[in-house]
């Protein structure tokens, strides 16, 4: 894990995010890179050097971002783009290679009944990164207990676990994997990825009617330190994957939720 990308939105906690990204970094050795997205377009005037302008101003602010962490010696870069977020993540990971983002649940102007809002919603809908997900006020702790939950088995990329790998090799973590059979299920569905097996220490089969709801039992009984789940276009969270924003009755956590991208079912 050599690149950790930290989107920096308009919240006023936005250096806990960052501590916590620096946290991880420190213990794979990584490089963070905050970045802020602005927007001036054609009809600005002169837009070159509104550009420079706005784009400076953002490099002010992350750096005051910057100077509230406590750096632990990590590299940390910064990266402006003029444009659409997604876009610039996408960007910034074809240049550098991102192995994961670290982004907050919800920014500090949406409802508080949202889990994600718009814009970390877009994040995890419209990329294909690897995005942990870390609730506000959490400290890093390494994961001892990762509940990985899916609904589905099947994977057809074993390089989409390199995360979780990554993360389960570092930190010597126990991975517990919870199948969840929800109405409509296939036999396809309960066969379950060698490379999977190969990295869990255990596996619970259970049947509820959501997938989340299976993910709430267990995080009650087994009390793991991370979340892992898939996104891909039928599986654990169809439905919400489908919108921005996700409220927190259909779905929330209070442990930090990694979320690895399957591309093609």
């Amino acid at each position: 894990m050599k690149n950790i990308l930290v989107p920096i939105g308009t919240s006023p906690n936005a250096h806990e995010t960052l501590q916590y990204a620096v946290d991880l970094a420190a213990e794979f050795a990584s490089r963070v890179y905050v970045m802020e997205v602005f927007s001036v377009t054609s009809g600005a005037g002169s837009l070159t050097n509104i550009s420079k302008r706005v784009a400076q101003s953002g490099k002010e602010r992350l750096k005051e971002v910057i100077n509230k962490v406590n750096n632990k010696n990590v590299e940390i870069k910064i990266a402006t783009y003029n444009g659409d977020l997604i876009d610039g993540l996408k960007e910034i990971d074809a240049e550098l290679g991102i192995d994961i983002l670290v982004i907050a649940p919800r920014s500090n102007d949406i409802k508080e009944e949202l889990y994600l809002g718009h814009t970390s919603g877009r994040i995890i809908k419209r990329t294909d990164i690897p995005t942990l997900i870390v609730p506000k006020g959490t400290k890093f702790t390494p994961y001892k207990i990762i509940l990985t939950a899916f609904k589905s088995g099947i994977l057809k990329r074993k390089r989409i676990l390199n995360p979780l790998i990554s993360i389960k090799n570092k930190f010597k973590s126990e991975i517990h994997l919870l199948l969840v059979k929800t109405p409509g299920y296939t036999d396809n569905d309960l066969q379950v990825n060698t490379a999977l097996m190969d990295i869990s220490s255990q596996m619970t089969l259970t049947e509820h009617a959501t997938t989340y709801l299976g993910i709430l039992e267990h995080i009650q009984a087994q009390h793991p330190d991370l979340l892992c789940v898939f996104r891909r276009k039928r599986g654990v969270f169809t439905s919400l994957w489908e919108k921005n924003t996700i409220p927190k009755a259909e779905f929330s956590a209070r442990i930090p939720v990694l979320v690895l991208c399957v591309k093609k079912d």
